[in-house]
């Protein structure tokens, strides 16, 4: 058998013999390869359009694939179903935060705190270089976005509350141990600070303090908030009561009746400590108060008449 074939550029013709043994051999190879393909697709009905059942793997490949679906369509409604209960539950924080940023400016305004010294309505100002990394081109899904703004937002507002809560602590110590008022309820100055006649012997002395006559057994309340350093019977004063209060600056409460606090004791503004006696050197029921600087008297009437902070 011959075969012609012609050059379309040139129009030369090129002759090629193949004999009958070739021929025959790709006969042969045909028929087997078709015979093949026959094999494996002899499974298919072509009339039904289904798969014969004496084919054994065809029905497990197309179980598994059935399987295989059914998982990806229960997977697919889980994950639905627990994204809607992670945004249910981000809209219970942002409600949250939302409530804390009120509350803070409530705070803000109670307290009276500087203006721009806390924010709640705004966002901190962040910045920096590029860090590793940051430049890939993968995005973060939405979701994922919001639950770290959100956790942002929260961890900056427990900053501004511990700060806040730490300038409030700080600031009510400094009005606790602040000395300001009298050391009674009821009753009224009886002898003023400085020279004066002694009520026993009549000459010109020193005073220390100041005294306040009232009603034996009234109370005797502490000016600040302090520590007590004396609480017992000390020459001169009878019943004493001896408060420090920082920075060398203490009180003394004498001539009590009884003595309510202990050594040792903390106490705040305003705290009964005694009852108004007339014990030690005293002609009748009072209190002889007395402010002391790091051991020199002071006159306690600038702390007697100065307004209490607020």
């Amino acid at each position: 058998m011959n075969i012609i074939r012609i050059d379309p550029k040139t129009g030369h013709t090129t002759t090629i013999h193949l004999r009958s043994s070739f021929i025959a051999l790709v006969v042969i190879f045909t028929l087997v390869l078709t015979f093949t393909i026959g094999l494996v697709l002899g499974g298919w009905d072509g009339r039904n359009g289904h798969w014969f059942e004496s084919e054994g793997i065809s029905p497990m490949l197309i179980a598994d694939m059935k399987h295989q679906q059914d998982d990806v369509a229960s997977t697919k409604q889980l994950a639905e179903e627990q994204l809607a209960a992670l945004s249910v539950k981000m809209a219970e924080v942002q409600a949250r935060v939302t409530r804390l940023d009120a509350l803070g400016e409530r705070l803000i305004s109670v307290a009276k705190l500087r203006g721009g010294e806390f924010n709640f309505s705004h966002y901190p100002a962040v910045g920096g270089p590029v860090g590793e990394g940051s430049e890939s081109a993968y995005q973060k899904p939405a979701y994922l976005q919001a639950l770290e703004q959100l956790s942002h937002d929260v961890q900056y507002r427990e900053q501004q509350f511990d700060v806040m809560e730490t300038l409030l602590a700080s600031r009510q110590l400094q009005n606790d141990v602040y000395l300001a008022g009298r050391p009674i309820k009821w009753g009224w100055m009886s002898s003023r600070f400085g020279r004066r006649n002694d009520p026993f012997t009549g000459r010109l002395a020193w005073h220390k303090g100041v005294d306040f006559a009232g009603k034996e057994g009234s109370d005797v309340i502490s000016v600040g908030s302090g520590v007590v350093t004396w609480a017992g019977e000390r020459y001169g004063y009878g019943l004493l009561v001896e408060v420090s209060h920082g920075k060398g600056l203490v009180t003394r409460y004498g001539h009590a009746k009884e003595i309510l606090v202990e050594l040792g004791d903390i106490v705040k503004k305003g705290h009964v400590i005694a009852k108004m006696g007339s014990t030690g050197r005293s002609t009748g029921p009072h209190v002889h108060f007395e402010v002391r600087k790091n051991g020199k008297a002071l006159n306690p009437e600038r702390y007697v008449n100065r307004r209490a902070r607020s």
